[in-house]
């Protein structure tokens, strides 16, 4: 199968204040750099989804909390789009994307759990992309007035193993480290 790694929303506005950064922080960007690193090393795609939106100071265009985030491997050849939704492929190019490079399964990381990424995933299912992995310990949220980060993290992979992804260990990529 031909894969692309899809790193959603990781950007600025996570790590501006500290009492809004991302749950595990540290460990997710290791990780994700981690995936990244043996994306380059077996010449899979890499595409980075950023959220734009007018309405939200933190992510709108040129906002410093709306640049992606400076502390991701990131290079000039990696796919960059833009989305206005939480799903990544709502009026973006990213299925033509995907089908012009010939990609059958889709590898996810970033954020928020509960938003985006379960959107994106979901949507990536309903487009016909049925053997996805997700990677465990690459995605993170907030904690929300109702349930605490690792409690929305727990519940959201319980739904999707299996159904929409695989989750899969960073551990379980070869030459990651």
């Amino acid at each position: 199968m031909k894969q692309a790694l899809i790193i959603i929303d990781i950007q600025e506005a996570f790590f501006l204040d500290s009492q809004q950064n991302l749950w595990n922080d540290e460990t997710i960007i290791k990780n994700i750099n981690m995936v990244i690193t043996w994306a380059r090393h077996n010449e899979v795609p890499i595409i980075f989804i950023q959220h734009t939106e007018a309405d939200d100071v933190d992510f709108a265009m040129g906002q410093p909390g709306w640049e992606l985030y400076h502390g991701l491997l990131r290079q000039a050849q990696d796919k960059v789009i833009q989305k206005t939704t939480w799903d990544a492929f709502y009026q973006t190019d990213l299925a033509q994307y995907l089908n012009e490079q010939h990609i059958d399964q889709l590898i996810f990381a970033g954020a928020q759990t509960e938003f985006c990424l379960d959107t994106t995933i979901r949507s990536a299912f309903s487009h016909g992309y049925h053997h996805n992995i997700l990677i465990e310990d690459a995605h993170s949220t907030l904690n929300s007035q109702v349930l605490a980060a690792p409690q929305i993290i727990q519940h959201h992979e319980s739904v999707w193993r299996n159904r929409f992804v695989k989750i899969q260990p960073v551990e379980e990529f070869p030459n990651a480290h």
